[in-house]
């Protein structure tokens, strides 16, 4: 994260990685807003692109080619991404509420979050039917199709598809399926004829927005596809492989897609936000929605009240530009300006086999070459959104006076520009003259010592929402805050202290609030200690007074979460103002004073085995995503695993036996690892082809991205007796690369080894490994042997 001389005086949150937002987020990143942050919030970090999922599902595209990253493009953005879902808005308190995290509060909000299918108005469909929509849920539930599809037993007959809904997405979804599906069967040597394909529609015909030719046209390639298609076939009930329809009928299902009756999410009817008859976000030409200037909406999602529009991709790629800019000059208090969509719009709609037919209005036409010019049109899409410009070498955070002086006059051209809203209307976007003053203050030059410390307001209101757990042996803490915290020894028990502080890594300061933490009691968890009390040190940059309260909140929300899942109680800290978002802690904790539970790095014994409990590559990953340069779903594994404690894997790894023990931090695992056996007067013997790594680390190291610290790592390299045999492997730089809240490396006697393996994966450690075993002391100078 690096810093900006800019303080942030507006927050702008995207609910949503749909089309409209991902072309906001690239036209963001083109032409940045002076003082605004941007935060999106979604359930995915690989959004789809509607054009190509049909491509997808017949087998021409790859997933990545189909999926914009929202990771690297929040990232080429400067948009910090939380990955959550939303489940409602306070609207009067302007905050977006999410599922698992604190809520997040908003300036100014855009929804982008798609259609919903209704499948909860037909009886049995939201257990057994699959709905298309969300487009970013359909894919797991498709690749279990896929399986199904190819372990069919013969034995049962023919295996009855059905789609409900015949519009193009239905269409092309049953084409689609039915060129992937039988091809499947053929290259097992199976008949494709084993497969059944139903299209089932309410209307009397299917593609009914589009004109008699297309529609025709269509009929006849299901015809020639033996797709059976039922007109005036509304279903309102699905059962176990038998779908049945208003007027009687029955029909096989052994699996129903549904790509009909769309509406909103059931979470926004609690917003108060103004909704049509399906649940969809009435909006004005400007994209704003009807009671509430601070809230706009695009995409499926939105419902214009001058003319229905169909739910179609193109209205909400379309819709990004007017979007981007709308927000813009809310954000700025100018006048908005009307999105006037298209009465017609070229529809290229594909029959799964590398063959489309274009609709526009009265005009229909097909072939092989027009998949081509889609495939073109959409190929130029996606690369909008997967190649960036290259990444300017990072600037010093320190404020040099030139810097100072464009930042004065930036904020103060957004100062002036958001003042006043239309005609001299001031709106809730207005600065207040007390802002007004914090933004001028924040980019001045700033005071060191205790005129650095963040304001006692802040802190006060920050804090109070802050409820650590509450410990006997703690007499003074954040309940009655003192000058120092006052702590009681129990009788018998000794302290074990340490202390970690560094500066932030990724932009979602709640996740980081949790990594931080779990960094910081690892090393207790891995002597065997019971972690007692924390002490937070915090670097917050100077801004706005309600944003650092706000980022204060999220981040130390984040830590209380992980130290009081472990029974350790906050009892006090330092927070001051910095270039630099960072936060450590001082972590006292207990141990029985006669030390016979304290797990050493020293105590390895020859025979024992080496037990890794969570996968290695932090480093280069992170060093990677401040390059854009990592793909979202690798960073969202690797936070995943970091905020996974090491509590339990410790109790677990003492109850089996374990001799020695280290949580992997700063210098990677051969460092951790050397620090062991010299100690322990041992040799190690660490077998590569076991290691356990995150995904995506090794395409890291192999395209040259390491930590900033890997070099002084690589320098241990003297401790492997036979590196040259093993420079070119492809693991090897990861041996160097430092972890952030990384896994526990402990010896285990061999006996106990898969006993305790099994019971570390039934804990959630499901990336155990054992990565070599403990040798006696040899001659050699090298403490450690490569393996393959």
């Amino acid at each position: 994260m690096q810093s900006s001389p800019q303080p942030v005086l507006r927050d702008l949150v995207l609910v949503g990685g749909g089309h409209s937002h991902v072309g906001v987020l690239r036209m963001f990143a083109m032409k940045p807003e002076p003082g605004v942050r941007i935060t999106v919030i979604c359930t995915d970090i690989d959004t789809p692109y509607s054009g190509m999922l049909p491509g997808y599902i017949s087998g021409h595209y790859s997933f990545d080619e189909v999926h914009i990253d929202l990771g690297r493009l929040c990232a080429f953005a400067g948009a910090r991404l939380y990955h959550d879902a939303v489940v409602s808005i306070d609207r009067q308190n302007q905050k977006v509420i999410c599922k698992d995290r604190p809520p997040v509060a908003y300036d100014l909000l855009s929804i982008n979050i798609g259609s919903t299918p209704q499948v909860r108005h037909v009886e049995g469909a939201q257990s057994l039917a699959v709905p298309v929509k969300p487009i970013a849920q359909f894919n797991q539930r498709w690749l279990a199709l896929l399986d199904k599809a190819r372990q069919w037993p013969v034995h049962r007959g023919r295996m009855t598809i059905a789609v409900v809904g015949a519009g193009a997405g239905g269409v092309e979804l049953v084409l689609s399926m039915q060129y992937r599906l039988r091809n499947e069967l053929k290259a097992l040597g199976r008949n494709p004829e084993d497969l059944k394909f139903v299209l089932l529609t309410s209307g009397d015909s299917i593609l009914l927005t589009h004109n008699p030719g297309v529609r025709q046209r269509f009929a006849q390639v299901l015809q020639e596809r033996n797709v059976e298609v039922h007109t005036l076939a509304e279903v309102v009930q699905v059962s176990p492989g038998c779908l049945h329809t208003r007027d009687g009928r029955t029909f096989d299902a052994d699996e129903t897609m549904w790509v009909t009756q769309a509406g909103g999410p059931a979470w926004l009817q609690s917003t108060g936000l103004a909704l049509d008859k399906h649940g969809f976000i009435l909006v004005h030409p400007q994209l704003q929605t009807l009671n509430d200037p601070l809230v706009f909406a695009a995409g499926d999602i939105a419902s214009f009240v001058e003319r229905p529009l169909e739910k179609a991709g193109v209205f909400a790629v379309r819709m990004a530009k007017p979007l981007a800019e709308n927000l813009r000059r809310s954000l700025r208090g100018q006048k908005l300006l009307a999105y006037d969509p298209q009465r017609h719009w070229l529809a290229l709609i594909s029959t799964g086999n590398r063959f489309a037919v274009a609709s526009r209005g009265p005009l229909g036409f097909a072939g092989a070459w027009v998949w081509r010019w889609k495939d073109r049109i959409d190929r130029e899409f996606m690369r909008r959104f997967t190649e960036f410009p290259a990444m300017p070498a990072a600037a010093s955070p320190a404020r040099g006076e030139s810097q100072v002086r464009e930042a004065v006059r930036a904020m103060g051209q957004l100062l002036k520009d958001i003042q006043t809203h239309g005609k001299g209307q001031t709106t809730r976007l207005a600065l207040t003259s007390e802002e007004s003053l914090q933004a001028i203050s924040a980019i001045a030059m700033r005071c060191g010592g205790c005129g650095a410390k963040v304001g006692a307001n802040i802190l006060s209101r920050a804090l109070g929402s802050l409820q650590p757990v509450e410990r006997p042996d703690v007499l003074i803490g954040l309940h009655s805050p003192d000058d120092a915290a006052v702590v009681r020894v129990p009788p018998g028990m000794a302290v074990v202290q340490t202390v970690d502080f560094f500066r932030a890594f990724i932009d979602d300061p709640y996740v980081f609030g949790k990594v931080a933490a779990n960094h910081a009691l690892g090393d207790i968890f891995a002597m065997g200690g019971e972690p007692q009390t924390a002490t937070a040190v915090v670097t917050v940059p100077p801004g706005l007074e309600s944003k650092v309260e706000d980022l204060l909140t999220q981040m130390m929300g984040g830590a209380i979460e992980v130290l009081n899942a472990a029974g350790c109680a906050l009892v006090g800290g330092h927070t001051g103002e910095g270039a630099e978002l960072a936060l450590g802690f001082a972590i006292n904790g207990l141990i029985d004073e006669k030390m016979d539970s304290v797990m050493r790095k020293g105590g390895m014994q020859p025979g024992d085995v080496l037990v890794l409990t969570k996968p290695i590559g932090t480093g280069t990953l992170f060093a990677a995503h401040a390059r854009y340069a990592a793909k979202g779903r690798w960073i969202d594994a690797a936070l995943q695993s970091m905020v996974l404690s090491n509590q339990s894997g410790a109790q677990i790894l003492r109850s089996h036996g374990a001799t020695a023990c280290t949580d992997l931090t700063g210098f990677g695992l051969l460092g951790h690892l050397v620090e062991m056996t010299r100690p322990s007067d041992v040799d190690a013997e660490l077998q590569l082809s076991t290691l356990p790594l995150l995904d995506g680390a090794v395409d890291c190291v192999q395209a040259g991205i390491v930590s900033s610290l890997q070099p002084a790592n690589v320098r241990l390299r003297r401790a492997l007796r036979n590196a040259d045999e093993f420079v070119d492997d492809p693991r090897y730089p990861l041996l160097f690369d430092p972890q952030t809240a990384g896994g526990l490396l402990a010896s285990v006697p061999a006996a106990q080894a898969a006993a305790c393996v099994q019971a570390l994966k039934a804990a959630g450690y499901v990336h155990t490994a054992i990565i070599g075993r403990i040798t006696a002391q040899s001659e050699a100078i090298e403490p450690v042997l490569l393996k393959t």
